[in-house]
């Protein structure tokens, strides 16, 4: 088990961040917030992971997750609203 949390942790430390990759400008202030948009996309129907989350200077994010059927989806969630484009 020790072995386990060791490789996620280095496993977690190599893959450095996930967000916010070739851009310098922040989500909009007055959008919604990335947990809150994280929590929707674990409500839906056979969700099993997030593997990636990046920021669009074009006012979206780029999701990408697995289901539990080994699906893989990519999702651009519109800053502002929430809503899938």
């Amino acid at each position: 088990m020790k072995k386990i949390a060791v490789a996620l942790i280095a496993a977690t430390l190599l893959a450095g961040p996930a967000f916010a990759q070739g851009t310098t400008e922040p989500p909009p202030p007055k959008g919604k917030k990335l947990s809150e948009l994280i929590a929707k996309v674990e409500t839906r129907d056979k969700f099993l992971y997030i593997s990636q989350i990046d920021w669009s200077a074009s006012g979206y994010y780029d999701v990408i997750y697995y289901t539990s059927d080994k699906a893989k989806v990519e999702l651009h969630l519109d800053a502002m609203t929430g809503e899938a484009q």
